[in-house]
């Protein structure tokens, strides 16, 4: 079954940051994760992505907080 977008949104902050939303149906779920959704939720200010959460396969659920994940 491919993938089936439910959202995806650039949300504009302020002149130099956004917030990004993407939200994926997909099945089989993704490795890792317990749900049928790939997902990202990122903010992102002068380019750099200041945190961000989502869902890779062999990861499953996780965030990245100024380059940390």
């Amino acid at each position: 079954m491919p993938a089936i977008e439910l959202m995806n949104r650039r949300i504009q902050m302020d002149e130099n940051a956004f917030a990004s939303i993407r939200i994926l149906k997909v099945k089989p779920s993704i490795a890792g994760s317990q749900h049928h959704y790939k997902y990202s939720l990122a903010y992102v200010v002068n380019g750099e992505c200041i945190m961000r959460y989502d869902n890779e396969r062999g990861k499953g659920d996780h965030k990245h907080i100024d380059g940390q994940e």
